[in-house]
């Protein structure tokens, strides 16, 4: 049977910071409570730093894989109360946090591969007189502390991407989890322990935002990792200390393109899992939706008779396919912005339907013909609501989404392989993808986006390489 702990105390945590409470999305009932950090407690890791991260410099990379592959094999055998906790504390269907657990368990082995992997090159020195009789080669070595601040959205995975990362490559690290999320946090930490990575190889702490400030602005940390808001993210790069390396991942209004000559149907049910997924909560979640003229009629039929199909409700339950979203709050919002588009002219094809007891669950909602003007195509909505427009000329569509200020992930549906290529060395997002949803990642692949999207590329490997500092050795012959 599930079942949560009442009580939980994070890694570094006093005895007597104040325990609060933690209420599920989905019904709004007390999960359990977790105790908050005090001041001492982060003055206590700001002064151990230094101490950890010698415990970690101290590890080989075979050790360092060891123990990430150990942390692999325990989460395997936990995949079904991990999905619950997953569902529970941050609402994503129960489906959809299976297949995050497993892919949480992928990128822990990707980690443990690429620490093996973690290598310089040599240098070439006689290609020019002035290096005559030298031999220089470079190495990999770690950055130092890391500072890992974490959204809920995906809260084991983002989180075995942060804390893998950092660990693979040698560093401590101070993992800061969402409030609303710290659960998944916490059973990662401890199949570390189980693993036995140094005591404080990985702390985990719950603090209000002053606390995470102090953390934030110390000299301690070498590098700042941050997945959520741009807001948050980019006041946050002002206010790290000289030196200290940042990566923030942040998120857009992902688009998509659906050319006269696309497979429809393919088209159809992979934009709607590219809009609905987690109930649109996602950084690149398929926003708006451009189809050709000729076929946009077509396209939004279809599109409405499959969105009508998805269940609606509590994220614990075996065939919902749409959750509830984290806050209500949330939902006041959305419902103004929808208003505010509908009010500038937009169609409401379905959805717009609040449920639940605080009306936290917001039915899947689409919109046609919406002004460019409106928040829904220049702002992050965040939530299961989409925007489908029709178009005619495509060099001018290209040229307005080229002019977005976000630019993480877009998508184009076609046949044409040569045109698609075209589009592709042209379009701005930092990745393209061609007949698949803008939602679409693998734990590998480079991730991340230009402009206020964000700043560094995540992906186990290019985190990894952000995560080192290059050491260059030079021999006189």
């Amino acid at each position: 049977m599930f079942q949560l702990p009442q009580r939980l105390s994070l890694t570094f945590t006093s005895s007597e910071g104040p325990f609060i409470e933690l209420f599920s999305p989905n019904d709004g009932k007390v999960l359990s409570s977790v105790q908050q950090a005090m001041a001492a407690d982060i003055d206590l890791i700001l002064k151990t730093t230094q101490e950890a991260q010698k415990e970690m410099e101290a590890l080989r990379p075979f050790e360092r894989s060891r123990i990430l592959l150990e942390v692999a094999r325990e989460l395997k055998g936990q995949v079904d109360f991990l999905a619950q906790v997953i569902a529970s504390e941050g609402g994503k269907p129960l489906k959809d946090a299976k297949v995050e657990v497993q892919r949480a368990i992928a990128t822990i082995e990707l980690c443990a591969e690429e620490t093996l992997r973690l290598t310089g090159e040599v240098i070439p020195m006689e290609r020019t007189p002035a290096g005559k009789d030298h031999l220089a080669f470079t190495m990999k070595s770690p950055i130092g502390a890391v500072l890992a601040i974490s959204a809920f959205n995906h809260p084991l995975n983002l989180i075995a991407h942060q804390v893998g990362c950092a660990i693979a490559s040698g560093n401590s690290v101070v993992l800061k989890p969402a409030s609303s999320t710290p659960l998944s946090a916490y059973f990662l930490w401890e199949a570390f322990q189980k693993a036995q990575l140094p005591k404080n190889g990985l702390r985990v702490v719950n603090a209000p935002t002053e606390l995470v400030e102090k953390l934030v602005a110390s000299s301690e940390f070498h590098f700042v990792t941050f997945i959520g808001s741009a807001k948050v993210g980019w006041e946050m790069r002002r206010k790290i200390a000289p030196g200290t390396r940042i990566s923030l991942e942040h998120g857009g209004q992902a688009a998509a393109i659906v050319r006269e000559d696309a497979d429809l149907e393919q088209a159809v049910t992979a934009l709607i899992k590219g809009a609905f997924y987690h109930a649109g909560q996602v950084c690149i979640s398929t926003q708006k939706i451009f189809v050709q003229e000729k076929v946009f009629e077509t396209f939004l039929k279809e599109f409405s008779l499959k969105t009508q199909k998805l269940k609606v409700g509590p994220a614990t339950q075996e065939d919902t396919d749409v959750g509830p979203l984290i806050r209500a709050g949330e939902v006041v919002r959305i419902q103004e912005w929808i208003q505010e588009a509908l009010t500038s002219g937009a169609k409401l094809e379905m959805g717009n339907k609040t449920s639940g007891n605080a009306h936290q669950y917001l039915s899947p909602t689409i919109l046609s013909q919406v002004p460019r003007e409106a928040r829904l195509m220049k702002d992050e909505v965040f939530g299961p609501v989409v925007c489908i427009n029709s178009y005619q000329e495509e060099e001018e569509l290209l040229d307005y989404l080229n002019s977005n200020s976000y630019v993480f992930e877009s998508a184009l549906f076609t046949k044409d392989l040569s045109r698609a290529l075209q589009i592709a060395s042209s379009i701005t997002t930092m990745t393209f993808v061609i007949n698949n949803h803008t939602a679409f990642r693998v734990d590998q692949m480079p991730f991340g986006g230009h402009g206020q999207s964000g700043l560094g590329i995540g992906g186990v490997k290019y985190a990894m390489e952000e995560m080192t500092r290059m050491k260059q050795v030079i021999i006189k012959i």
